[in-house]
């Protein structure tokens, strides 16, 4: 790691090329995950109602299973899943079927390898770049799965929430205490909106994935990085989600995730939430 520290013009090339290919399994993760959660729910929903059990093959796995095109199933080979470029040979086009394939894949490649060299670039190439490489990750497969299906699954946002305090224990980026604050008011903050709109309105104005999600990144910024990200994620979410209801022609009671605004909001704070709590503090004439 220290060599890498020292040889930025192999250490960034290489994160580059390894940001690809978690790229490339991000977003198996991001197709494959949320339709094996859906067969299993629909497994145990028919134990737990006490109904016949219908054979119903289960959905791809994420490690065993070797990608294949959507369309006409053929199994890739080797050179035409090499992340981004086989995309861009093949035109975006399976060569068996020449089906369109989704625009996502060289995305999330492409996004994963600019954020992953973004992480050893602000935190090294040590433990704390590590753990930026791991939290990016995380935020990145649980925003493309938000984005396609509106769900933020617990075996993503509960791990990550773990993973940042395990690391407080060793004061990776902030004392135990902070992280475990955060978590705290992360979750409690947007659970007290939740339960409040629904008192009010009777309807639940957001899932539970998102507190948790917020949750997690209490755990990764700290309770002082809780109003930034929510601060942040609202504006980033009134920003863009206006474009796109205006682009869709839709009306503000569509249904808008919100985790990929959090996810944003609370990757910025992790980076660089100290500067803005600063130029904030600063700019109110609280310094």
């Amino acid at each position: 790691m220290a060599f890498l520290d020292q040889h930025p013009g192999l250490g960034y090339p290489a994160a580059a090329g390894l940001g690809l290919l978690i790229g490339s399994f991000l977003n198996v993760v991001i197709l494959r995950l949320p339709r094996r959660l859906e067969w299993q729910w629909k497994r145990d929903a028919r134990e737990a109602l006490e109904q016949p059990d219908i054979y119903e093959p289960p959905p791809p796995g994420i490690v065993v299973e070797p990608s294949h095109c959507p369309n006409c199933k053929h199994k890739l080979a080797w050179y035409e899943n090499i992340p981004l470029f086989s995309w861009l040979v093949q035109r975006g086009k399976c060569r068996h079927c020449a089906a369109p394939i989704s625009i996502q894949y060289p995305l999330v490649e492409a996004l994963t390898a600019l954020l992953v060299v973004a992480c050893v670039w602000q935190f090294g190439f040590g433990w704390q770049g590590f753990g930026a490489i791991v939290l990016t990750c995380f935020l990145i497969a649980l925003s493309g799965i938000d984005l396609r299906t509106q769900l933020l699954p617990d075996q993503l946002t509960l791990p990550l929430m773990w993973l940042g305090l395990i690391g407080s224990l060793d004061n990776l980026y902030m004392p135990a205490k902070p992280a475990l604050l955060g978590a705290l008011a992360g979750y409690l903050s947007l659970w007290t909106v939740w339960w409040l709109f629904k008192q009010i309105t009777g309807k639940e104005g957001m899932g539970h994935g998102d507190f948790k999600l917020l949750a997690a990144l209490g755990a990764w910024c700290g309770l002082k990085g809780i109003l930034p990200i929510i601060l942040l994620s609202s504006l980033v979410g009134a920003i863009i989600g206006s474009i796109w209801l205006a682009s869709r022609g839709r009306d503000r009671a569509t249904p808008i995730p919100f985790g990929p605004y959090l996810a944003i909001a609370g990757w910025i704070v992790f980076f660089w939430g100290e500067q803005i709590i600063g130029a904030y503090m600063g700019f109110a004439g609280l310094r």
